[in-house]
């Protein structure tokens, strides 16, 4: 295509925008927010909205030979990657084969803010693997009208949150003609049909469908189903449920997919399965407990939640009045019969875990300790076996390593042969000056970008008299605002604390962002805490907190910190693929041994907190973790930091950084985890599958 008028421009620069292999693809971003830099931070770095608000003349004077070149070579770039042999292929695998991933949230790209957290995101990262390896996938969600909410403090340093309207037009979507209806109460209890339409992102070779129930001809109460992530009411929540799980798999058959294997990343999509076994007893003519070995031995279930207040779960009576037609279809002889497949506790309730436990021949966890902890939280759903024998394994979650690594450190290290993947093992090639040189420029990056962004947010009334000092020992903690990651861990000992940030031999700055969910008060808690402390004269205006975390900040912190902070109650964090982000570009890991660090520790590439005892009682843990993290922080962080040489680098800490790289950027990548999920789940679930394959009526 030639762009030698804005029009064409603006059409190769849509093409880019409209593949969300842009949010991995060197250069791509910053064809966008070169072109307007403050329209691009005033649409949050969506440069579908960019290109629909940019005018021709800006286009016009964009126009140099120079931008041409870059155009051409993104847009080049997007297409071999897409058009190159994959793992898959030489794999020389069926070509039935063909899986379909569900979730309620993705986390993509800051332009497609339909995710919340890390679920999504490991949701998003699963989905740019499979599409890098070539692995057959489809993946199935929600449009979320109003996404999940933006973050800002209130002069009481509480949060507040803001759902801005999510217009398709100005996202990458693009329309399938497709609507799907599903059955719902209404909220008198009447079953009233529900239309939902199907959009499309386009993720390399993957697409991903997300389900929209503001359509026309809907009540009101129905159009408002897919209206935000996270919110509502138990009715609410069991609305999108269902719109989910039903609607997905009606959705895909509309499409023309035809999966051999259903993925249900968490329980939040379980009544897919209801629909599937209504098809094998209306549509293929088996008997209920034929169907359900089919449809136990075509699923894999991801659960990510290690406490069982944390699991979906509904009264059974408000299941009953939504689905209780569609049971009475699927061979159950009454609906007790039905229920006792999501049966959660002595009262009754229905569990989405349970449910989907009890319907899937593949399940795990997502970390090896995580493992160990799901089934002794569930092994009473088999109770004929010890906790040991409960049939849930572990693949321990990674992240999409081209999505996360900053630029400038992905040009040093490469690619492997026959595959785009950076070459981590190359850390060990770079000389001390190079990979200091590298960190530096991404940690001048971050602070630059937090500064503009604490400005923005009123932070000269913070005091920020030290903060964002180069030189300083930097250290990120960036997460979900839950009371377990303890984010206040820090401010126990205040005094000690403000001895460390006060240091001018050994400068100490921390840089907090996160959000808690808007029902939690515990979490709201912690961060008006970690703000008031940002004032407090024991701070010396090093602790800052930057309000509305998301992917473009979040990519900043892992890309920039000296250290990534992790302090949750063990063995309550999953996974934790935060760590995994930052350890891949050199940040070292400070952390206590659960989720993925459990497995990941040594002295060669971080600083475990702790051990792995677990006290009486919360408040003993904490302190004794409290205690723990001072002196981890006091007698190896600051001193390996610190220690120079007569280059002034610091070679115990460059030598960390190189094995963080070169170890776990390796080994805790969703490449990996694809591969894995491939050879242990996807393959036994669709040949066993397929081996139960029912004649057609």
């Amino acid at each position: 295509m030639s762009l030698s008028t804005p029009a064409d421009l603006r059409a190769a620069l849509a093409e880019i925008a409209g593949d969300l292999a842009f949010s991995w693809t060197p250069g791509a971003r910053a064809l966008f927010a070169d072109l307007d830099p403050e329209l691009f931070d005033a649409v949050d770095h969506n440069p579908t909205a960019l290109l629909a608000d940019v005018p021709d003349e800006r286009l016009a004077e964009a126009r140099t030979p120079e931008y041409a070149v870059r155009v051409e070579a993104v847009r080049e770039a997007i297409r071999t990657e897409e058009s190159r042999r994959t793992w898959w292929e030489r794999r020389g695998e069926d070509g039935r084969f063909l899986v379909a991933y569900f979730s309620c949230e993705f986390g993509l790209d800051e332009s497609l803010p339909i995710y919340s957290g890390g679920l999504g995101v490991l949701a998003g990262d699963h989905l740019k693997s499979a599409s890098g390896l070539g692995v057959p996938l489809v993946a199935v969600g929600l449009m979320y009208r109003r996404g999940y909410f933006r973050q800002a403090l209130d002069g009481h340093d509480r949060q507040t949150e803001r759902y801005p309207n999510n217009d398709p037009e100005r996202l990458p979507l693009a329309p399938e003609d497709v609507t799907v209806e599903v059955e719902i109460a209404d909220d008198d209890g009447a079953p009233t049909p529900v239309r939902a339409r199907a959009w499309r992102a386009t993720v390399g070779r993957v697409p991903l469908y997300l389900l929209d129930t503001d359509v026309e001809g809907n009540p009101h109460w129905a159009r408002s189903i897919t209206d935000a992530l996270y919110c509502g009411d138990r009715q609410h929540r069991i609305r999108q449920e269902l719109v989910l799980g039903l609607g997905g798999v009606r959705a895909l058959r509309a499409l023309g997919h035809e999966p051999t294997v259903f993925h249900l990343n968490e329980g939040h999509s379980a009544f897919l399965q209801l629909e599937r076994l209504r098809e094998l007893v209306e549509e293929q003519g088996a008997d209920r407990e034929t169907a359900l070995r089919r449809l136990r031995s075509s699923t894999v279930f991801t659960t990510h939640t290690p406490v069982p207040a944390g699991n979906e779960v509904f009264d059974a009576a408000l299941v009953r009045r939504n689905l209780e037609r569609l049971v009475a279809r699927c061979g159950f002889a009454s609906w007790d019969e039905f229920a006792v497949l999501g049966r959660q506790d002595e009262a009754g309730r229905f569990g989405l875990t349970p449910f989907a436990l009890r319907t899937s021949s593949y399940a795990n966890g997502v970390s090896a300790l995580h493992g160990e902890v799901s089934r002794e939280m569930w092994h009473g759903l088999w109770p004929a076996r010890s906790a040991e024998e409960t049939p849930i394994g572990s693949i321990t979650n990674g992240v999409h390593a081209r999505t996360w690594l900053d630029e400038g450190l992905a040009a040093l290290l490469g690619s492997e042969e026959d595959t785009a993947a950076p070459d981590f093992a190359r850390a060990y090639e770079l000389d001390d000056e190079t990979l200091w040189r590298a960190h530096g420029a991404a940690k001048q990056r971050l602070l630059a970008y937090a500064r503009r962004r604490f400005e923005g947010q009123g932070g000269e009334r913070l005091g920020t008299r030290h903060a964002f000092d180069t030189d300083a020992l930097t250290i990120g903690f960036a997460r979900r605002f839950a009371t377990y990651k303890r984010a206040g861990l820090l401010f126990g000992d205040p005094e000690r604390l403000g001895r460390l940030l006060a240091s001018e031999e050994r400068p100490l700055q921390i840089v907090f962002a996160g959000k808690a969910h808007p029902a939690d008060e515990g979490g709201k808690d912690l961060i008006a805490q970690v703000v008031r402390f940002t004032r407090d004269p024991r701070s010396h205006g090093r602790v800052v907190f930057l309000e509305d975390y998301e992917m473009t900040l979040a990519r900043f912190l892992v890309q920039g910190v000296d250290v990534w902070l992790n302090n949750p109650r063990r063995p309550l964090e999953a996974s934790g693929t935060s760590g995994m982000k930052a350890a891949l570009n050199g940040g070292v890991n400070c952390s206590i041994l659960d989720g993925w660090w459990a497995e990941a520790a040594s002295p060669e590439v971080g600083f475990a907190i702790g051990g792995d005892a677990l006290a009486a009682s919360d408040a003993e843990q904490d302190a004794a973790d409290a205690a723990a993290l001072f002196a981890v922080l006091e007698e190896h962080v600051l001193p390996a930091y610190y220690e120079r040489d007569e280059r002034g680098l610091p070679p115990r800490w460059l030598e960390l950084m190189r094995n963080s790289i070169a170890q776990l950027g390796a080994r805790f990548n969703t490449d990996r985890m694809v591969t894995e999920y491939v050879e242990a789940l996807y393959l036994p679930a669709h040949r066993e599958g397929s081996s139960r394959v029912l004649p057609t009526l």
